[in-house]
């Protein structure tokens, strides 16, 4: 009857979760002969990250608690390939009801799943392209940069044409409108890279500890000069644009450092737990907090919370943030206390 079914590899563990038998679905799934897994631990199917977070120990020991246990997520074929599995574990019994070894259904979902996931990331892309398109093609369609940069060039020729005959509040005036030029600049570039994030780059596995390393080393001199403490592991690898991560969680970072307490050393603490097919991050600091009123003014471009000489800056990052993160079928936002720090919250699929 087992020989018989299809699209469902089924095997029998041991109470150790070691195999005993299985069909031949399962050969076509997994990968293996039988001879080449019989008598070892079913865990061999799970990547590193699992093996690392404990699930096929934990999916094994809820069987045992209360005789069926579910669980669906990536899963490793012979050779490394991934794929993605839907599995059912429930515990098999002796006449004195205890525990003796289980059995194991497993559908292979990486159709039925990449169909999905491509249709929900087609329809979240182009209602954020659609967005996109009526905000940026309504500022760029003037080609703003151009007259800012005659403007520019113009002041730099006053200044060394004329310097001689300049009182001092000519001299200002000049400053002011530079300045105001190149904030200018500065605003439409950032509106630019908002409008490319996620352009033509294609989805990666990434993992976030190697970026948060790759990053630590970035941004030393800032940490240095700050005395920051950055406190992570046990990141996951997650699927998703891997430069649009990047500058996700240095844009966080960045915040981090710059918004932190007079002459108290930034603490900066990242956790993050899978949970309903998302990972959800925390980046947590201790820093000078916001008020629950900007909770979500914060996320809007260009919007400022506090005077450009008391900390520099254009109000574009966290609206990248929230564009990055949505990007990736999720969500952020914050939780703050005045003088107490700052969590920023984000989830991804998994």
């Amino acid at each position: 009857m087992l020989e018989v079914i299809d699209d469902y590899a089924i095997l029998f563990l041991d109470r150790y979760g070691n195999v005993e038998n299985w069909n031949k679905e399962a050969e076509k799934i997994k990968g293996y002969k039988a001879d080449e897994i019989i008598g070892h631990n079913f865990s061999v199917f799970y990547s590193e990250e699992s093996r690392r977070n404990k699930i096929p120990e934990l999916l094994i020991e809820e069987a045992r608690l209360k005789g069926r246990s579910q669980h669906e997520g990536w899963r490793v074929r012979k050779g490394g390939e991934l794929f993605w599995g839907f599995v059912t574990i429930s515990a098999i019994y002796d006449d004195n009801n205890v525990v003796v070894g289980y059995s194991k259904f497993v559908r292979d979902l990486t159709a039925k799943r990449h169909f999905e996931k491509t249709t929900e990331e087609y329809a979240r892309e182009l209602e954020i392209k659609n967005k996109e398109l009526e905000q940026f093609v309504y500022i760029a369609s003037h080609d703003l940069q151009e007259p800012l940069l005659t403007v520019k060039n113009f002041v730099e020729l006053f200044k060394d044409e004329y310097k001689e005959v300049f009182d001092e509040n000519a001299k200002l005036y000049l400053q002011f409108i530079d300045r105001s030029t190149e904030r200018m600049r500065n605003l439409i570039k950032g509106l630019l890279d908002y409008a490319r994030l996620g352009g033509q780059q294609a989805k990666t596995l990434v993992d976030c500890n190697a970026l948060m390393d790759s990053l630590q080393h970035d941004l030393f001199s800032s940490i240095f000069a700050s005395g920051a403490k950055i406190h992570y592991q046990d990141l996951p690898i997650v699927y998703g644009y891997e430069m649009a991560l990047r500058q996700l969680f240095q844009n966080l970072l960045s915040n981090a450092l710059k918004f932190k307490k007079p002459d108290v050393d930034p603490e900066i603490q990242i956790s993050v737990v899978g949970q309903d097919k998302f990972w959800h991050f925390e980046f947590k600091d201790n820093g000078i907090g916001i008020e629950e009123r900007y909770n979500e003014k914060v996320f809007i471009m260009f919007q400022r919370l506090h005077n450009v000489a008391d900390y520099e800056g254009y109000g574009i990052g966290l609206s990248h943030c929230k564009k990055i993160v949505e990007l990736h079928g999720g969500q952020i936002s914050v939780k703050s206390v005045v003088g107490e720090g700052s969590t920023f919250c984000f989830s991804f699929r998994i």
